[in-house]
């Protein structure tokens, strides 16, 4: 099963063509497209952690869920089953996990092995990574032609987590959702959730739901997010679905899905304040009391400057709206023994506070690349078609949309990484990186004005100001454009490389065994 642990029994060099990083969502899309579009390479999956699933799997805070369509959120290939657009969490991961198992991938994978070394030889065309095992902290070695992060840009090990002052005077349990305690019981207790961003709106309604529901649920928010209710269900899928084979019916609702989500964003960016209009109204509908959407729902930046939040069935509205939760806008200036004191002289008591103050970016799963034994500074290098990275040879990233489901432009790089193999085979060439034709104006990576992107996006390589360097957030465009692209134009071979010899169509080996 794709749950069990399994490693190479010896800590000897492993040697594969490709190397992805990551087996969650990403990663086992990776793998599908690699053992499908190019069978002749061999492959692996290194995931640091003991299970599959990546965020599905760390994050276990109550009512952890999608904030993107299940149907476009997952695989093209894989129809979604489930009739809930919104998924929560432990469905996605069976979702993963079933996935690796139905095409083999789940034996591709080598859990507890985290890459924390990665040196490109332009020489001999060859990755040579050094794998550690977290629990025991032994190393072995891997090489490989080609690597793949498929780990995105969150540190899961430290997120964001402000100190505030007094936190050890609270007489309460202070819980953060990305470590949220096994056996942890929420039931009758007064909870605040600081933040306001998918986590907080996420965690608000569903410590309200069944015997072990909390007394009272506040959401302290210190600027308000733009929140839209969404169906719980998609009730056109479900006709598409009655009516067409399984798989036709999800590359129907799919480009619907697709259609729909683009077509709203482009909405927001061209006529904000018509879409403030929209949002703000729709809100009040469910809350009935356009003074507390004034006052709570209603940002002071554009509709998609950052992300924007979705909540099945409004559910965070109609607890609001029961009475069972509230919303407070202020900031904290510490904490208490009874509970969180307010710039504005307000105590709010609390039995539990849970700090809901974000993720903080990691480029690519912590790897820090080095080519011939010297670092690569990657925030003086661009990225190409949102996937490879000049100046470094045979690497690739899985980076998703910040305005769709992150799966759509993960499968479109997939593909790139794919075609790129290929052309380098027919090429003959060892080792190639993109190489701009001309100077590039440089863009920050993610152009979201969240916090959580602005603390951290200058350590990212940049983006430029033209294609194939931009990295849109547009998948009708990218999926038109992404794989015509001309490599022979922008991808160059790597001067000292040589010829990869068979290495190059090798079969998974232990040398040294």
């Amino acid at each position: 099963m794709s749950t069990s642990p399994t490693a190479p029994a010896d800590p000897v060099t492993e040697h594969v063509d490709v190397v992805v990083v990551g087996a969650g969502l990403s990663g086992v899309g990776a793998a599908y497209r690699l053992q499908t579009e190019r069978p002749e390479l061999s492959y692996v999956v290194l995931e640091g952690r003991e299970r599959m699933g990546g965020t599905w799997d760390l994050f276990r805070y109550p009512g952890v869920r999608s904030d993107s369509d299940m149907y476009t959120l997952g695989y093209s290939f894989k129809p979604w089953r489930d009739g809930r657009s919104l998924a929560d969490g432990a469905s996605i991961l069976d979702y993963i996990r079933e996935t690796a198992d139905e095409f083999g991938i789940a034996e591709r994978v080598r859990y507890s092995s985290k890459v924390v070394g990665a040196d490109f030889d332009t020489a001999a065309g060859l990755w040579t990574l050094t794998v550690e095992d977290p629990r025991s902290g032994e190393r072995r070695t891997t090489t490989c032609r080609f690597l793949y992060s498929c780990a995105g840009y969150y540190d899961y090990d430290d997120p964001h987590s402000p100190e505030f002052v007094g936190q050890e005077d609270f007489a309460g349990q202070v819980v953060h959702p990305q470590f949220w305690p096994e056996d942890f019981d929420h039931a009758g207790k007064r909870v605040v959730v600081i933040g306001s961003g998918a986590t907080a709106v996420t965690l608000v309604p569903s410590m309200l739901k069944g015997d072990g529901a909390a007394a009272h649920v506040t959401m302290l928010q210190r600027t308000p997010t733009w929140i839209s209710a969404v169906p719980s269900r998609d009730k056109k899928a479900e006709r598409i679905k009655a009516l067409l084979p399984e798989g036709p019916a999800h590359h129907v609702v799919r480009a619907k899905n697709i259609a729909f989500s683009t077509a709203f964003y482009q909405f927001c960016r061209r006529r904000p304040a018509t879409a403030r209009k929209l949002l703000t109204g729709l809100a009040t509908k469910v809350l009935g009391d356009p003074q507390l959407v004034a006052d709570h729902f209603t940002p002071p930046y554009d509709p998609w400057d950052q992300r924007l939040c979705a909540i099945p069935s409004g559910d965070l509205f109609r607890a609001i709206k029961a009475g069972d939760a509230d919303v407070v806008t202020d900031h904290v200036e510490r904490f208490v023994p009874e509970g969180v004191l307010l710039r504005s002289g307000e105590v709010l008591e609390a039995d539990v506070i849970v700090t809901a103050t974000g993720l903080r970016l990691l480029a690519f799963g912590g790897i820090e690349p080095h080519v011939d034994g010297e670092r690569v500074e990657l925030s003086e290098q661009f990225v190409w078609n949102g996937a490879m990275i000049t100046g470094v040879p045979n690497f690739a990233v899985c980076i998703g949309y910040t305005n769709a489901s992150w799966t759509l432009r993960a499968d479109l790089t997939h593909r790139l990484v794919c075609k790129v193999l290929g052309w380098m085979d027919r090429r003959g060439h060892a080792a190639v990186a993109p190489r701009p034709n001309g100077d590039l104006e440089p863009q920050p990576l993610l152009d979201l004005a969240a916090g959580y992107v602005q603390r951290s996006i200058g350590a990212f390589p940049r983006q430029g100001d033209r294609r194939p360097w931009q990295v849109r957030q547009n998948y009708v465009l990218d999926s038109l454009t992404t794989l015509r692209t001309d490599l022979d134009k922008t991808l160059a071979p790597v001067t000292g490389a040589t010829d990869a010899g068979d290495r190059r169509h090798g079969e998974l080996v232990e040398v040294g065994a």
